[in-house]
C-alpha cells in the first residue's frame, strides 16, 4: 500500500460522492430526522454501503475496459434501446438539475433575508454555467480541488448545526446499529423508502465509470489493473464515509431538535424571535413538516439567525457542486450512447435550459411550498431511472467477454440481482404511493398504462 499512489488516484470518487450530498439529499435526511427522530440512521448507512458497492462496479468497469458505461452500452445494445436507455438517463439527469436548481434558489432567497425572491434565486443559478467552464478550463485536477473545497464547506456548515444543536449520542448509535424502527408507521416507511430513493442516484454509475478513466492505467498489465481497482475502491470508501457524516449531521439536528414537534410549538418560539418568516406555521397541533426552506426557517428560529445563514450556505454549497457533477454526466452520456461531441458550453446551456424552465415557472407563479412539492416528485422521477443504470452496470460486469478476468464471480452476480431487486421493488414502493396521494382517477390510469411499458422495458434489459 502506498499514500502516494492513493494521492494520485484520488479525485474521482469525491466527484462521484457529491450525488450523495445534494440539495434532495439534504431534504430527504432532515424529514427523516424530523419524522422519525434517529430511528432511521441504520436506513442511511445501509443505503450508503449499498451505494458503495455499486459504484465499485461502476469503477470497475471503466478501469478494465477502458470505456465507460455509456459506450459499452452503445456496443452492446441495439439502437432502440439504446436511445430509450439515453432518454432515461438524460430525464434522471435534467431531474437531478432541476433540485439543484431549487436548492440553489432556496439558499439564496434565505441568504438574502427575501430581498432576491425564489425567481431571482433559479435566474441567478445561470451563472452557475460559466463557473464550471471557467474551472473545466484548467483541468481536471483543479477541478477536482474545488470539489474538495466545496465538500469541505459543506462539512463545517452542517457540522456547526450538528456542534449547536447537540444530539443525544446514545441515540444517534443506537439508530446507527439497531435496524429497527420502534412504533413506526406509513410516514416513517414511506421515509425510508425516501432515503434509498436520494442517496442512490442512476446517472452517478455513467459518470464514476467515466472519471477514473482521467488516470493513466496500463490495461494490458493485469497487475496495474488490480492496483487500479484496489485505490479507487479505497478512495470512493472515504469519499462515501465523509458525505455519510455530513448526512448523519443533518438527520440528527432534526431528529434531535424537532421530532415530534407541532406546529404551534414552532410558531411560538419563531414569534418570540422576531421571525418574519412565523407565519410559516400555523397555530395549530399538527405534526412539524420541513423541507430545505423550512429546515432553515426552523433553525433561524430556534438556534439564532446564524444557524439560518449557515444553513443557507450549507445548501448553496451542495447545489453548486451537483450541478456541476450532473454537467459531466450528461456530457459522458451524450458522447458514449449517440457518438455525440458537443462543446461543454453548448451541452451545459441545453441541460440547465431544460432544467430551469418548469422551476422558473412554478417560482414566479408559486411559493415556496410548490417548489418543494416539485422535489418530491424529482425524486419519484430519478427512482423510476434507477434500474436504467443498475441493471446494465451488473450485466456488463459479469460478463467475461467485456471484463475478461475480472468478471464478477457468482457471489457478486446473485448478490447485485438481490440488490438491484430489492432497490427497484423498493423505489416501485414509492411510486405507488406517491401517485395513490395524488388521488385521480385519470392518474391512476395512466400511471398503470406507463407501468406496463416501463416494467416491459426492464424486463427486456434483464
Amino acid at each position: 500500500f502506498s499514500f502516494r499512489k492513493l494521492w494520485a488516484f484520488t479525485g474521482p470518487g469525491f466527484l462521484m460522492s457529491i450525488a450523495y450530498l445534494d440539495p434532495g439529499n439534504i431534504e430527504s435526511d432532515l424529514q427523516s430526522g424530523a419524522v422519525a427522530g434517529f430511528k432511521l440512521l441504520w436506513v442511511l448507512m445501509l443505503a450508503t454501503i449499498i451505494g458503495l458497492l455499486l459504484q465499485r462496479l461502476a469503477a470497475r468497469l471503466g478501469v478494465v475496459t477502458g470505456l465507460h458505461l455509456a459506450e459499452v452500452c452503445n456496443r452492446q445494445y441495439q439502437k432502440v434501446p439504446r436511445i430509450i436507455l439515453w432518454l432515461m438517463v438524460e430525464l434522471a439527469i435534467i431531474g437531478s438539475d432541476m433540485q439543484e436548481v431549487i436548492g440553489s434558489a432556496i439558499a439564496i432567497n434565505l441568504l438574502s433575508v427575501g430581498k432576491i425572491p425564489l425567481w431571482g434565486g433559479v435566474l441567478i443559478t445561470i451563472a452557475d454555467t460559466f463557473v464550471f467552464l471557467f474551472l473545466d478550463k484548467y483541468g481536471l485536477r483543479k477541478l477536482e480541488a474545488f470539489f474538495g473545497f466545496l465538500i469541505t464547506i459543506m462539512a463545517l456548515t452542517f457540522g456547526y448545526e450538528y456542534i449547536t444543536v447537540k444530539p443525544d449520542q446514545k441515540k444517534l448509535l443506537q439508530g446507527l446499529f439497531i435496524p429497527y424502527c420502534q412504533n413506526c408507521g406509513t410516514p416513517q416507511l414511506e421515509q425510508a423508502v425516501g432515503i434509498v430513493g436520494a442517496v442512490i442516484m442512476p446517472h452517478n454509475m455513467y459518470l464514476h465509470s467515466a472519471l477514473v478513466k482521467s488516470r493513466q492505467v496500463n490495461r494490458a498489465n493485469k497487475r496495474e489493473v488490480q492496483e487500479a481497482n484496489k485505490y479507487f475502491f479505497i478512495e470512493s470508501c472515504i469519499a462515501l464515509f465523509v458525505s455519510f457524516i455530513i448526512n448523519i449531521f443533518v438527520v440528527t439536528v432534526f431528529a434531535e431538535a424537532f421530532f415530534e414537534k407541532t406546529n404551534v410549538d414552532v410558531n411560538a418560539v419563531c414569534v418570540n424571535a422576531s421571525s418574519p418568516h412565523s407565519s410559516l406555521f400555523p397555530s395549530n397541533n399538527e405534526t412539524l413538516e420541513v423541507d430545505i426552506y423550512k429546515g432553515g426557517v426552523v433553525l433561524g428560529c430556534y438556534f439564532g439567525p446564524a444557524a439560518l445563514y449557515i444553513w443557507a450556505i450549507g445548501i448553496l454549497a451542495a447545489g453548486q457542486s451537483s450541478t456541476m457533477t450532473g454537467t459531466y454526466s450528461g456530457q459522458f452520456v451524450m458522447e458514449g450512447f449517440l457518438n455525440l461531441r458537443w462543446s461543454r458550453f453548448a451541452r451545459v446551456l441545453l441541460t440547465r435550459s431544460i432544467a430551469i424552465t418548469p422551476t422558473l415557472l412554478v417560482a414566479i407563479f408559486q411559493d415556496v411550498e410548490h417548489l418543494t412539492g416539485m422535489n418530491d416528485f424529482l425524486n419519484v422521477l430519478m427512482s423510476l431511472q434507477l434500474p436504467f443504470a443498475l441493471i446494465p452496470v451488473l450485466t456488463f460486469t459479469s460478463l467475461p467477454s467485456v471484463m475478461n478476468d475480472f468478471a464478477n464471480g457468482l457471489f457478486w452476480r446473485i448478490a447485485g440481482g438481490v440488490l438491484i431487486l430489492l432497490i427497484c421493488s423498493i423505489n416501485m414502493y414509492f411510486v405507488v404511493a406517491y401517485v395513490m396521494s395524488l388521488n385521480h382517477l385519470a392518474l391512476y390510469i395512466g400511471a398503470g398504462i406507463l407501468s406496463v411499458i416501463y416494467l416491459s422495458f426492464v424486463v427486456y434489459l434483464v
